[in-house]
């Protein structure tokens, strides 16, 4: 099946499977502390259970079901979704929508630190119910490393059992909830939006509680993200049934705390408090597993989301591994030890998953903030919506969204550390890209053909040793008959490179995210020739064997003569000789920088030094490979103050 059809997928007992055990891990574990966040250390009050629940439904509807299940998953980037798939359909229709793209891509990563600790946290703390004061911290810190260290490894077979685990773990949801519901079926009142009205407008300080209701949406984007593995038909069937299940555990926890008798919870976690005392065990254990599900989404997410950010120009090249044959199952080592390294210091720092709560409100709210924005643009330039209903959709949504937002930042305050990964990673971002675009409006493109004649003539010029047979550049220049002026000057400057075959490649990142397809233009008979290289935004680009596969079928089919050319090989050598030729840029000591620019030219060549080399991105062999250094010079010194003596 081709990716494009994704969305369209037949629905099956295998791919409704598939998608429980893919995407629901996040917004299946907020149950875990959800009703705990709610009522924490407040006196238990029927306004505050009934409009408390009610919140939380409603929050289900309007968030989840009405923007994310029915509006969002149809911004789908043939078959694939996410902030960088929503942003490669619309970027074209504002330049500014970078800003909220790097937000919303941050908050994503945010969420890959500070969701597996969380997760985790809240289910091992179940323990404490059988064995008061056990310290989890090392029990979370110890499942979280192994969790971290068997990345690397893939998770092709784990995988396979997700599905089944999510099932019994809804399955359990449901029961559990069900069972209390049957004690106090007056609950069930509590799905009036009256009630969260009111607690809203009567409770003191009601409006505060949304920082605590909206953890029951966490992982809405996730549906989104995960509409490539799962495709869209299979998402909306499987949210029936995963609602009915959180909805209904959600009641049966409101119940309880309506009927057990004590007017605080007193520290007790109602999730663990309606499971029989019999089932802790098995419940627990249960809870862990589904935690670690959700915990591994998060992390297979961010792995994604750094290389489409790769792509697309938003982060600096790092090294990409593919440690099974699964289609886009990666492993990115760098990100692996930050996320990690990230989530052992929240488990550390806040000690508990209570004083997680604000930091993971905060990330998904910026989240799902930026992605309404982009949604927009979306609805109104590409499904052609009218401007009055898009609007109007933008301002429910905003309004909801800025409420949670509100109410989760003076949390912040008092726990600066949440913002921690913000603050590392919107800056790394922004730099990356902006500098990236001053770099590229630097780049002078000039009219190959005009040169042409002088590479003919070089390439015949016994007098210059020949550098390579095959001498092969990459080219920025989206015309076939231009080139960027620092590649001729490499060729004919100081000591010219003479070659028999000067090759040109363009690697085109396409807005499709698994491309790869080629053209070929000859520009000059057997000796100059272009190839475009159309990728993906979700591939890791392999040039070195697109280029050789590229001139084995041009060999085998005979065309432009070089079937009867010399490749380079020899009796000695059977190996065709070919070079590519990396130009890298430094900041030549003759600028003369504003402090803005200069700080932010600064940053991003002091990132390049701690990614990824050009060849290594790119896919080339070192051996391969000759680098040149050509120094940028963006604001030249304008006034020297130089003078002769004598």
């Amino acid at each position: 099946m081709k990716n494009n059809d994704i969305s369209r997928k037949k629905v099956t007992m295998g791919t409704l499977l598939v998608a429980l055990g893919i995407i629901y891990g996040d917004i299946g574990t907020s149950p875990l502390y959800v009703m705990k966040a709610i009522v924490h250390d407040r006196e238990i009050t029927e306004m505050l259970v009934f409009g408390g629940v009610s919140c939380v439904f409603w929050t289900l509807v309007f968030q989840t079901t009405f923007k994310y299940i029915l509006l969002t998953l149809m911004a789908d980037n043939h078959g694939e979704g996410g902030v960088f798939s929503l942003y490669a359909l619309v970027r074209r229709y504002g330049k500014t929508l970078a800003i909220p793209t790097i937000l919303g891509a941050t908050t994503l990563l945010a969420d890959g630190i500070i969701t597996p600790p969380i997760s985790v946290a809240s289910a091992v703390e179940g323990l404490e119910t059988v064995i008061p004061h056990l310290p989890t911290v090392p029990i979370v810190v110890g499942i979280l490393s192994v969790l971290f260290f068997f990345q690397r490894f893939g998770t092709q077979k784990v995988g396979a059992a997700f599905g089944p685990v999510m099932v019994v773990w809804f399955g359990m949801l449901f029961i559990l909830g069900f069972r209390q519901i049957l004690h106090y079926p007056g609950i069930i009142q509590a799905l009036s939006p009256h009630y969260a009205i009111d607690l809203l407008l009567r409770y003191p300080q009601g409006f505060w509680l949304l920082g605590a209701v909206f953890l029951c949406t966490t992982g809405a984007e996730a549906l989104y993200s995960d509409l490539g593995h799962c495709g869209r038909r299979n998402i909306r069937k499987t949210w029936i049934f995963v609602k009915i299940c959180l909805v209904t555990n959600y009641l049966g926890q409101a119940a309880w705390l309506l009927h057990q008798g004590n007017p605080a919870l007193a520290g007790r976690n109602p999730f663990y408090e309606i499971m029989p005392g019999w089932f802790l065990i098995p419940g627990i254990a249960i809870a862990t597993a589904a935690a670690i599900i959700a915990s591994q989404a998060l992390i297979s997410g961010s792995y994604t989301l750094i290389s489409e950010a790769m792509s697309l120009n938003f982060w600096p090249r790092v090294a990409v591994r593919q440690p099974t044959d699964t289609k886009g199952q990666i492993y990115i080592p760098s990100t692996n030890t930050i996320l990690w390294a990230g989530c052992v210091l929240m488990i550390l720092y806040f000690q508990d998953s209570t004083h997680m709560e604000a930091a993971y409100g905060f990330s998904i709210t910026v989240a799902m903030i930026m992605t309404s924005i982009l949604l927009t643009f979306f609805l109104f330039y590409i499904k052609k919506w009218n401007v009055v209903l898009v609007g109007s959709i933008l301002l429910v949504f905003l309004t909801i969204e800025s409420s949670f937002f509100i109410t989760n930042l003076p949390k912040l305050t008092h726990n600066p550390m949440g913002l921690l990964p913000l603050a590392l990673i919107a800056p790394t971002m922004y730099v990356w890209y902006y500098a990236r675009k001053i770099n590229n409006r630097l780049v002078n493109f000039v009219d190959l053909s005009t040169y042409l004649g002088m590479l003919s003539d070089l390439s015949q010029d016994d007098r210059i040793p020949k550098f390579s047979t095959h001498l092969i550049y990459l080219t920025k220049a989206n015309r076939r008959n231009h080139i960027e002026e620092k590649i001729i000057k490499s060729i004919f400057a100081k000591k010219p490179k003479r070659a028999d075959v000067y090759w040109f490649l363009h690697l085109n990142r396409t807005d499709d995210p698994y491309a790869l397809n080629y053209e070929v233009v000859e520009l000059l008979d057997d000796k100059v020739i272009r190839i475009d290289i159309n990728i993906g935004f979700r591939l890791q680009p392999r040039t070195e064997l697109y280029f050789k596969k590229i001139v084995q079928d041009l060999v085998k089919n005979r065309e432009l003569n070089l079937h009867i050319r010399s490749d380079g090989s020899t009796k000695y050598n059977p190996d065709p000789d070919f070079k590519f030729v990396v130009i890298e840029k430094f900041l030549s000591v003759e600028n003369e920088f504003e402090l803005g620019e200069g700080l932010l030219l600064n940053s991003y060549f002091f990132l390049k030094k701690l990614g990824q080399s050009d060849e290594k991105a790119f896919g080339l062999d070192r051996s391969d490979v000759a680098v040149e250094q050509v120094p940028l010079v963006y604001q030249p010194v304008q006034k020297l103050a130089l003078e002769r003596k004598g």
